[in-house]
């Protein structure tokens, strides 16, 4: 047979764009439908759709230390001079780390904190410190909150996401289908592994190889036989292939040489798109279509098969998964703000990481050592050796990442005021642009502008009333942004309000009777607009802080406060009518208010920043969501409010 040649030797960029236009065309350029698998098998599939909490984690409260259960009133006054003296058994009950809390029980008290005495023949123990409310008490919640998004969509499930999706109540989850790959090897002079060696005979290996890289990269599927340098054996092997697979791939034959049929074979059986790209290593790869199924020819040299699969094989699969690849890496960081840490321990601290100009920024996340979510959220860890106290704003670090860089590169990073429209738009944005995604860190409006003034953060969510013009965030702007870069985009008016038990038990009308002495209120955090709010409403009616009590115990989400309502920590609590929706909650309104994206004007021209306005612009899917959450007016979703 004569020698070959190749049909076409074009570049790189060339080969590219031939091959997206033919992919288009025939509609194989978009995620696979998708399927219902197990949770405990959906290790490194992408996800189909959202998954939200079924039901919160932990779902009862427990001890989170060795000691006793007690009624938190029942220790006030305890000191070293005059210790509180309290009967096991009904004063006092014994628990282990993870049991249940007693009925009726809501602090513990370290077994190392107490003395154990005996008085008129019964066990008693001696405090010698007062607890407050739920003092070593593992809350209902505390790591996952029933409604909580868990996952997005398009997004490729880790070993440590399957905890947090079991512990939100699935058993079964919908993933994107696996492409099926298969793999022909071809060439007369090739062997499998483990069989004897003789003379012109080379050990198969290159069909492991993709195999594996197809695996890593998201992708399922098999090798077949050997076929030898035949065309009718190829051709009958690729007929074979084609009923049950995404891609083919043929390994060798695919240069010009008289031994070479897969240009043939591909050429009959379908289109041939391109055959040869000037790289190097990896010139001879062949690229085509059979019945709708792209049909890859993969040189045979190693080094090749491994240049053309990374160039055309696995951005494929991962468009068929909706899904970009990843890698571990480490990257040096700033530190948003300080970061404190005892002296004899290492420690690993949860990070989430942006880049925000040339900088990339890490915020610690929260420390707790049953917060799971801090790790599905997290984008790295940062360590502290154990002879430092940690390290202080400003500073660079070395974050080991959980995440990819190219992620972290496209991350948009939100710092501010929370607000359960933000963890929709995460999921829209991630839907409509894969390739960009956001991470939201809950700080408060007034640590938000700082943010972003500081250059710490691309936006922030903020909904600032300035009680002498009745105005929101604009005056703020104004006041901190005096050079004018400053803009605001609109993305909600919502509802605020006070939320509180299902039929209201307590008869509560507004925050004229948050100071009855049978109320617990739970409160926000300083900084936050929703405090804000909450001490401009309490000076109205003459009320001081000082006499509410849990006006000092704060949450800083309206879903944490929602979630301290709905699982007794308190009675009311200031937050937003969505939140209380989502937990089957009662909410008395006390205000409706503006909550707006602001953002430096230079920010505007980054490409994801000009997505994330796309999304809630013109994603009418978004803005539905968004609606029925109840408690939105979205008639200004996107609209410039200052600054332009």
């Amino acid at each position: 047979m004569k020698k070959g040649v190749y049909i076409n030797s074009i570049s790189l960029s060339d080969a590219y764009g031939r091959w997206t236009s033919a992919l288009d065309s025939v509609g194989i350029l978009k995620p696979l439908p998708d399927e219902e698998i197990m949770v405990e098998e959906s290790l490194g599939r992408v996800t189909a759709e959202p998954v939200t909490a079924c039901k919160s984690s932990p779902f009862f409260h427990s001890s989170a230390m060795d000691g006793y259960a007690v009624c938190f009133p029942d220790t006030f006054g305890a000191s070293e001079g005059e210790p509180v003296t309290l009967k096991t058994g009904s004063q006092a009950v014994y628990v282990n780390t993870g049991d249940p809390m007693p009925d009726s029980f809501n602090a513990v008290v370290m077994i190392e904190d107490i003395n154990i005495v005996y008085r008129d023949g019964a066990e008693h123990i001696e405090i010698i410190a007062p607890s407050t409310p739920y003092d070593n008490v593992r809350l209902i919640g505390e790591d996952i909150i029933a409604g909580e998004l868990i996952l997005p969509e398009n997004y490729r499930i880790r070993a440590l996401d399957i905890g947090a999706i079991l512990a939100g109540g699935y058993t079964k989850i919908k993933v994107r289908k696996r492409p099926e790959v298969v793999v022909i090897p071809t060439g007369s002079e090739m062997i499998d592994p483990g069989e004897p060696l003789s003379q012109g005979k080379i050990i198969e290996s290159n069909s492991r190889l993709l195999l594996n890289m197809v695996m890593e990269t998201g992708g399922t599927g098999y090798k077949t036989e050997i076929t030898h340098d035949d065309p009718i054996a190829l051709k009958k092997a690729v007929k074979n292939a084609l009923p049950v697979a995404d891609i083919v791939l043929i390994i060798a034959g695919s240069s010009a040489g008289t031994k070479d049929f897969t240009a043939q074979t591909v050429g009959e059986l379908g289109e041939i798109v391109f055959h040869g790209v000037n790289i190097k290593p990896g010139r001879p790869v062949l690229l085509g279509i059979i019945d709708n199924t792209p049909v890859f020819g993969m040189p045979g040299y190693p080094v090749s098969t491994y240049v053309t699969y990374n160039l055309f094989v696995k951005p494929l699969i991962t468009a068929m998964l909706g899904f970009k690849s990843t890698k571990v890496e480490k990257i040096k960081a700033r530190l948003s703000r300080p970061l404190s840490s005892s002296l004899g321990q290492e420690e690993f601290v949860r990070v989430k990481v942006g880049r925000v100009g040339d900088n990339y920024i890490a915020t610690p996340m929260t420390r707790g050592a049953g917060i799971l979510m801090s790790l599905v959220r997290g984008d790295g860890l940062l360590r502290i050796p154990s002879m430092s106290e940690g390290t202080g704003a400003g500073r660079e670090a070395e974050i080991e990442l959980i995440r990819s860089i190219d992620e972290i590169d496209n991350t948009i990073v939100c710092i501010g005021s929370h607000d359960n429209t933000l963890d929709i738009l995460f999921n829209s944005l991630k839907k409509r642009y894969p390739e960009y995604s956001l991470s939201s860190a809950h700080v408060g409006s007034m640590g938000g502008l700082m943010a972003v003034k500081k250059g710490e953060a691309h936006i922030a969510g903020t909904h600032l009333l300035d009680e002498e013009t009745g105005i929101y965030n604009i005056p703020f702007i104004e006041r901190f942004f005096p050079q004018g870069n400053a803009v605001l985009v609109n993305l909600v008016y919502r509802d605020q309000g006070l939320i509180v038990k299902k039929g209201n038990p307590m008869g509560i009308r507004g925050f004229e009777d948050i100071a009855r002495d049978d109320i617990v209120f739970i409160n926000r955090q300083e900084g936050s607009g929703t405090r804000l709010l909450t001490d401009k409403c309490l000076r109205e009616r003459g009320i001081e802080g000082k006499g509410i009590d849990g006006y000092d115990i704060i949450e800083f989400t309206h879903m944490g406060i929602a979630s301290a309502v709905a699982t007794g920590r308190a009675d009311a609590g200031p937050g937003i009518l969505s939140a209380a929706a989502a937990l089957d909650l009662d909410f008395i309104p006390i205000a409706k208010e503006r909550y707006d994206i602001i953002m430096k004007k230079e920010t505007m021209a980054l490409s994801m920043i000009k997505s994330f306005l796309d999304v809630i612009r013109n994603d009418n899917e978004f803005k539905e969501s968004v609606r029925k959450l109840g408690g939105y007016d979205i008639s200004d979703m996107g609209k410039v409010i200052f600054g332009l």
